[in-house]
This record gives structure tokens, C-alpha cells and sequence, in this order.
């Protein structure tokens, strides 16, 4: 099974919309087949697996890192290659969150082949984490990035910010913008840094989607973060003149207005979901860290923190209304903490109620 994750790890940055998936046969002890998922479309692990190992699956044990399928959607069901295949053991790492996909392990006993489910499930979990997010609770799973000097410090009080943390530890960042489905920034930052938001440091066959959020829609035209893919800019306000514009320059707007005249928040997560984003990366200013944590609309933290300090006069991470009780802070736990270059990377995530 730690194979068939490895497999599956190989399509961290292409799965998408689909989970990550690797799969292993292995009969008399030897292993016969390996197949992981490249991208939405092509054939998924188990199918891979089986061309791989051709013959020799007949009576294998398969060891996949997900449920197999039992539905058609783009590829035929992985329960039917595996019946017809006349494996003899199937063990799944965890059951599929997808209710469409979900129940291929009793189709498998009905066939007769034995069928067990569990061993290294948070493993799995974790290399999914959006995908289950997204069937489980019609939401992606939202990581706010972070990068700050030690007294948690993100920018001067100019705005300037460039560059606090290391060469490694933006190069990191990078890796997570890639796995990411979908990098969220809003206007303040847009009209302020000019950023890009592409991945540029790793290498990666695929572009995450670019969303805006940009109540009044005053994203300048000549913005970069415009150029090169494709971008989606979520607004309050429905100006016909300024949404004509950014539509010619390629971008699509969405209206989602909320009683305050800004852009209702869990509603955007909602409709991101709809269209398949399992993991949205956040990279924005102090104000809409704020909002998005304020509203509960933020899973984890990726903060990278610098061995430097910037002062009182700098800008914080996120602006959150005073406190009057510690009763009421955000609860975190970390996840991880790794030294990054001369930085330290933390994984923190949020604790419920």
C-alpha cells in the first residue's frame, strides 16, 4: 500500500479534479502491475495496473489507494476491469467519498472477490484532502499561505514585502501552488503587488485557475495576474462596463453580492466546489486573510517564518476584531514544522468548535 500511495503521489499536480490514485497487483508474493492516475479523462490506477500486469492479475491481490469506482463517468467502472481481470483480493486504503463512486467494495464481494478497507487510511486522507472535502462538505479544502518575519510580520508598513522569506522557502511555496486547483488573492493585493500567481519555480503540466476577489470589479486591465490562463473574478457590485472589460481580456465574472455589499464568501467556496476545485490555495493581504478567517471559510496555514523582525509598524497576517476572552481565539494545531531553507515552514490547522 505505501506503493500504491507513492503512485498516486505522481499525480499531485494533473489528478485534478480527480483524486490521486496509484494502484499495485501482487500475486505469489511478487508484484505484476503498478498504474497510477495521470488526469481526468485518461484511465484511472486500476486500469493502468491491469495493462501493466496483463495475465498475470488472474488470482493477484490488488492494493489501491481508493475504493475503485462502480459508476461510468469519463472511464469505464475500475470494479467491472477488476471482476473481469478475476483478481482474487482487493484492499483499498479508504472508502471513496464520492457518492456516485462509492460501493464498488460490495460489488466486488458480490463477484466474490474479497474485499477489505483501512490500511494506511490517513495516509490516503491526507494525499486526497480535497477531494474528500469537496464531496463531504460541498467545499475545497482552503490552505492560506502565509509568509512573515518571526514577530509575525507580513509586509512594511509601506506595503513592501519583497522578499522576507529565502529563495528555498518560495520555491516551496511553489510546489503548493501547484498541487493547488485553484490560487485565491484579492484586489488589494492585485492592485498593490502586480502579482502573476502562476507556478513558475517547480516544474508542472497544468496552471492552477486564478480567482479574484474583487467586490467593485477595479482590477486593472494591464493586471499580469490577466495574462496566461485562465482567471475568474468573484464580484459584488455588477458594473456592466467594467465586467465587459475584464471578460475581453479573458476573464469570467461572477456575481455574489452579500447583504454588506462584499463578496459572500461561503457561498464563492461553494461555487468553486461546483466546478471542481478540491484545494484553494490563498496568497492575500491582510484584510482578506481576515475575512476569509473571520467567516470560517480557512482549513490551514502554510506560514513560512523568517528569522527576522519587522516591528509594530508592519503588517500583521490577518485582521481580526479585538478579542475580548483567549475563549475566543483560533484554535489551531500543528500539522508539521520543517525547516525551509533558513525559514521554518508550519502546517497549522484549524481546530473546530
Amino acid at each position: 500500500m505505501a506503493r500504491a500511495l507513492e503512485l498516486a503521489a505522481l499525480g499531485l499536480f494533473t489528478a485534478t479534479p480527480n483524486p490521486r490514485v496509484g494502484c499495485v497487483l501482487v500475486r505469489d508474493g511478487v508484484v505484476v502491475g503498478e498504474g497510477w492516475h495521470r488526469k481526468a479523462g485518461e484511465p484511472h490506477a486500476e486500469a493502468n495496473a491491469l495493462a501493466a500486469a496483463g495475465d498475470k492479475a488472474r488470482g493477484a491481490t490488488a492494493y489501491v489507494s481508493l475504493e475503485p469506482c462502480k459508476h461510468f463517468g469519463r472511464t469505464p467502472p475500475c470494479v467491472d476491469a477488476l471482476i473481469n481481470a478475476d483478481v482474487s483480493r482487493v484492499v483499498a486504503a479508504m472508502r471513496d467519498p464520492n457518492p456516485e463512486g462509492s460501493g464498488g467494495g460490495a460489488k466486488l464481494e458480490a463477484a466474490g472477490i474479497r474485499f477489505e478497507s483501512g490500511l494506511m487510511e490517513d495516509e490516503a486522507r491526507e494525499l486526497n484532502i480535497g477531494f474528500v472535502s469537496r464531496m463531504t462538505r460541498a467545499r475545497p479544502w482552503v490552505r492560506m499561505k502565509i509568509a512573515a518575519s518571526l514577530d509575525g510580520r507580513t509586509a512594511l508598513a509601506n506595503g513592501k514585502s519583497q522578499w522576507i522569506t529565502g529563495p528555498e522557502a518560495r520555491k516551496d511555496g511553489h510546489r503548493w501552488r501547484a498541487r493547488a486547483c485553484a490560487v485565491l488573492t484579492g484586489i488589494g493585493t492585485v492592485t498593490a503587488d502586480d502579482p502573476r500567481l502562476n507556478v513558475r519555480e517547480v516544474e508542472t503540466t497544468r496552471q492552477p485557475l486564478r480567482v479574484i476577489i474583487d467586490s467593485r470589479l477595479e482590477t486593472p486591465l494591464t493586471a499580469r495576474i490577466l495574462d496566461g490562463g485562465p482567471v475568474l473574478v468573484f464580484c459584488a457590485q455588477d458594473k456592466a462596463a467594467e465586467r465587459a472589460a475584464l471578460e475581453a481580456r479573458g476573464a469570467e465574472v461572477v456575481l455574489l453580492p452579500n447583504a454588506s455589499g462584499k463578496v459572500e464568501l461561503p457561498d464563492m467556496l461553494a461555487a468553486l466546489a461546483s466546478r471542481g476545485i478540491n484545494e484553494l490555495h490563498v496568497e492575500a493581504g491582510v484584510k482578506l486573510n481576515g475575512s476569509l478567517v473571520r467567516e470560517g471559510c480557512v482549513d490551514e496555514f502554510l506560514v513560512y517564518l523568517a528569522p527576522s523582525l519587522l516591528g509594530d509598524a508592519a503588517q500583521g497576517m490577518a485582521s481580526l476584531t479585538a478579542m475580548a476572552s483567549l475563549d475566543e481565539r483560533v484554535k489551531l494545531a500543528f500539522h508539521s514544522v520543517e525547516r525551509v531553507g533558513p525559514d521554518l515552514r508550519i502546517l497549522a490547522r484549524v481546530q473546530e468548535a
